[in-house]
């Protein structure tokens, strides 16, 4: 494709073939294959060639909250490095879409932006083959494939001044389609290298989402891995939430991939596996012999939650405030406490211990006779509590995993002795260490949690480390404003 000139002449053709083959007649040059295929599709979706509009299908609300818990939002930066220049300089938008060809984000020079909106090539509309016809971004969706749109190619009249380009981005986990990548510009204006640019961001963007599996991979591995290690040299398994095999011993136990339908995994030598829900990823055990009995799994969700959650061997508790006490300080003294003990530690110097044992007896009910045990009280289970996996890596020094570990106070409600205590330890403990790292992700994290919202020390290290670019930028610069405000 050329400029000027050359680009009417193009176009002309294009709409000679447009016109000669939806009237059913013969045609001097036929659409290229890929095009003609579009065609079809769209034809059989019944598109309107003359009258169809691109439907606008979620409102601005529901269009950011999308956009915000989208893997693509995340690489926004690399993608405003490959194509921005390009798309600023030749009077094109970038554009962004879901799997489901809604489009999440455009950005572009003003004038085009809103020449754009014009035709409908704005946040909240469906670009998809079935809902406007043959166009750049529902090919790449509909096929799997990168593709440029040019003039006459797109099935519906509307767009015959466009040209679109635009590559489908994939899942680094599951290796399915995300969403797309797309440059949309005028006819007059295309770019000849608009097409190979855009591959080659939605391919830097799938390496960049790759890199940050890896680090989420690694994270899940460290936090989880003494479960793994407390089988104690039978087999076994970390997976991640969507069955991937991040370490199994022996190496070659199981697949890349583990289909998490059951609980139950065939293993190939015969024997069973049996998945254990972990409040990030899956335990798999290999099943034991009937008879034999293994420790209850103990899962507990107690940072930064309105409600503490309970789960014991995939079974989910019902659970009250001095429950969930109770259980933090047993989950801190491993080697148990008395009724006196547990007293003071959950009401101080006016407990009484018969109020303990009462509490005690009703919590034994619910997680069993042999999971709570007594003379001292103690826990018989394998404990995988979030605060807990918070203060393993603030001590072994795993910033990062502290970090994204750490989702805010522990029990926020409790005035339990036991409870502020190693809340304002959890908390000071993750504070130095994010800020002796200085890592920028740390600190994002931190800054997220009631505890770290108004730092005003973590909020300025965060603001002066982000790059210019980052999106996160002028949020962080708000969030420092008020903190600032509020210190007087």
């Amino acid at each position: 494709m050329h400029r000027g000139d050359d680009q009417r002449v193009v176009a002309r053709v294009l709409s000679r073939v447009h016109e000669e083959t939806l009237a059913g007649g013969p045609t001097g040059v036929a659409p290229r294959a890929l095009i003609s295929e579009s065609w079809s599709r769209s034809l059989a979706a019944q598109v309107d060639p003359y009258r169809h509009e691109a439907p606008i299908v979620l409102g601005p609300d529901e269009v950011a909250e999308r956009w915000a818990g989208h893997p693509l939002s995340t690489v926004l930066p690399v993608l405003r490095e490959t194509l921005m220049g390009i798309a600023e300089d030749a009077m094109h938008v970038m554009i962004i879409t879901d799997a489901g060809g809604h489009i999440l984000w455009t950005e572009g020079e003003r004038e085009v932006r809103r020449s754009a909106e014009d035709v409908g090539l704005t946040e909240g509309a469906r670009w998809t083959e079935e809902a406007i016809g043959t166009n750049a971004m529902g090919i790449a969706l509909a096929v799997d494939t990168s593709a440029v749109v040019h003039s006459a190619e797109h099935l519906v009249r509307t767009y015959h001044g466009w040209t679109c380009a635009a590559s489908p981005v994939h899942d680094p986990d599951t290796g399915l389609t995300i969403g797309a990548v797309d440059i949309s510009g005028p006819l007059s204006i295309m770019h000849p290298t608009m097409g190979a640019l855009v591959s080659a961001a939605a391919r830097l963007a799938e390496s960049e989402l790759k890199l940050r599996l890896a680090a989420s991979d690694e994270l899940l591995r460290s936090r989880n891995m003494r479960h793994l290690i407390g089988l104690r040299g039978e087999p076994g398994a970390l997976l991640s939430p969507t069955g991937r095999v991040l370490v199994a011993e022996p190496h070659g136990l199981l697949p890349r991939r583990v289909d998490l339908t059951s609980d139950r995994v065939p293993l190939g030598d015969g024997r069973e596996g049996v998945l254990e829900p972990l409040a990030e990823g899956y335990l798999l055990r290999v099943a034991r012999p009937t008879g034999q009995q293994r420790q209850p799994l103990l899962s507990l969700t107690f940072l930064g939650v309105e409600h503490p959650r309970a789960v014991l061997n995939g079974r989910e508790l019902p659970l009250t405030s001095r429950h969930a006490e109770l259980l933090t300080a047993l989950v801190l003294h491993p080697r148990g406490l008395t009724a006196e003990q547990l007293a003071l530690k959950l009401y101080g110097d006016r407990g009484n211990p018969a109020t303990v044992r009462a509490e005690l007896h009703r919590l034994r009910a619910q997680v069993g006779t042999g999971t709570l045990l007594t003379k001292p009280y103690r826990l018989r289970a394998d404990v995988q509590g979030d605060f807990v996996a918070v203060r393993e890596a603030v001590r072994r020094g795993d910033v990062a995993a502290a970090a994204v570990g750490y989702r805010g106070a522990l029990l926020p409600r409790s005035e339990a002795p036991v409870v502020r205590e190693e809340r304002e330890d959890l908390l000071a403990g993750v504070r130095r260490a994010v800020l002796t790292l200085g890592d920028v992700e740390s600190l994002w994290e931190f800054t997220r949690t009631d505890g770290g919202r108004d730092d005003v020390e973590a909020l300025r290290l965060l603001a002066r480390e982000l790059p210019r670019d980052d999106t996160r930028c002028e949020l962080v610069a708000g969030q420092l404003r008020r903190a600032l405000a509020a210190d007087g």
